[in-house]
């Protein structure tokens, strides 16, 4: 017996050895080099994608970010057809769009990023809430790297002529509106519009769900009807121009608001680096303009927006998972952000830092009031996460015709 005693513990003394030697293995193994592929498109077309592939590449010398490019036409569909055939060869995962977001989730090809979020420290306060709109089941399979946001472009010189004082980052629609018609004036080519919305179906009604209360995937959209009956309205009065001579003469928002034939513009924080440029190289007129928060529902906080977001996940099938995972982290968070305001790219994550690096981008302008605009108090997705995101937006799209 005590032979078999001694012989036991020989063993379990030989197994805890083993295993200790293959737990330094492993962590060794994490310290050595590591490839990383990342899925995105249009590399040599965007600012950012190689600043932040340098920037951690320097911060983590073990590490080498491979991209793979899939364009941007059919990017989501290129991704899920690769993913779909079981490659592992891509672990970080570019996510374009809610619709492919939600495909991708069905289909079990992103690894929930909670445990990682939870044991890292990540601050998902810092999205605005938008992670809280795109989890599953209380997973999250994506974090918001860039976002885009609605906001009011103003023509300063307009206003100056006008005599009326500039809109503020506190309005409500029916101050909105009040401004608008103050500022409309004129006739034929020299006509002013107080307003402009564009022909995409979210320059009206996504108004409608600001107040919180509502959601255009919730299956009835009688809320939006004094949003439509507001905007008629403005167009019957002038304020302006109709729906119906926007899209039969193929209108672009950029040429009316350079050629200052409108005060107003409510149109994404993109048009902000088209607005500088084009200046700059004087195609546009505009020179003096601004921008102040999007106008909001009586009660609602200021800084209360619609917008759009670019996430980035890990691949479930990615045999480099916690490599992968530290490097979503960098993209997404603080440092990321940082990086992409430098390009003139608007991160997900708004810091007084990244404000600081856009406004204080040459031809931004000049007033506090325009940099305070860029800070948001929560942003609704224009299209929120639903399965039949697809099929909705076309029906979405088709009932603005009414104007």
């Amino acid at each position: 017996m005590k032979k078999l005693l001694s012989i036991l513990l020989c063993i379990m003394l030989a197994c805890s050895m083993t295993i200790f030697a293959g737990g330094k293995k492993e962590a060794a193994a994490e310290n050595q080099n590591v490839t990383i592929k990342w899925a995105l498109w249009d590399w040599e077309s965007t600012a950012y994608y190689k600043p932040l592939i340098e920037a951690y590449e320097a911060a983590n010398p073990n590490v080498k970010i491979e991209y793979l490019d899939l364009g941007s036409t059919d990017y989501m569909t290129m991704l899920s057809i690769q993913l779909t055939g079981g490659d592992d060869s891509i672990d970080v995962v570019t996510i374009k769009d809610i619709p492919g977001y939600n495909n991708l989730v069905k289909a079990g090809q992103l690894v929930d990023l909670n445990p990682y979020i939870k044991s890292s420290g990540i601050d998902t306060s810092l999205y605005g809430g938008t992670p809280e709109q795109i989890s599953v089941n209380n997973a999250l399979y994506g974090l918001p790297f860039r976002s885009d946001f609605w906001i009011i472009y103003y023509n300063k010189a307009l206003f100056d002529k006008a005599g009326v004082p500039y809109p503020t980052n506190d309005m409500t629609f029916d101050e909105y509106d009040a401004i608008a018609r103050k500022m409309t004036s004129g006739s034929g080519a020299e006509k002013v519009y107080g307003t402009h919305y564009h022909t995409w179906r979210s320059a009206v009604q996504l108004f409608g769900i600001l107040d919180g209360k509502n959601t255009i995937v919730g299956g009835t959209y009688d809320f939006l009807k004094p949003y439509y009956e507001r905007i008629l309205k403005q167009q019957d009065d002038g304020i302006c121009q109709s729906y119906a001579a926007l899209k039969t003469t193929s209108t672009h928002y950029s040429g009316v608001f350079y050629n200052n034939s409108v005060a107003m513009m409510n149109m994404g924080s993109w048009f902000i680096a088209t607005q500088i440029a084009k200046v700059k190289s004087g195609e546009s007129k505009s020179s003096q303009w601004g921008l102040v928060k999007y106008p909001h529902a009586s009660g609602v906080k200021p800084g209360t927006t619609l917008g759009t977001i670019t996430s980035v996940g890990v691949s479930s099938a990615s045999k480099k998972q916690a490599a992968a995972l530290d490097f979503v982290k960098f993209v997404s968070g603080p440092q990321g952000a940082s990086i992409l305001a430098k390009t003139g790219t608007i991160p997900a994550i708004m810091s007084d830092d990244v404000i600081k690096t856009i406004s204080g981008t040459p031809g931004f302008p000049s007033d506090a009031a325009s940099a305070e605009a860029l800070k948001t108090y929560k942003t609704y997705l224009e299209m929120p996460l639903h399965e039949k995101a697809g099929e909705i937006e076309v029906v979405l799209n088709a009932s603005t015709i009414i104007l």
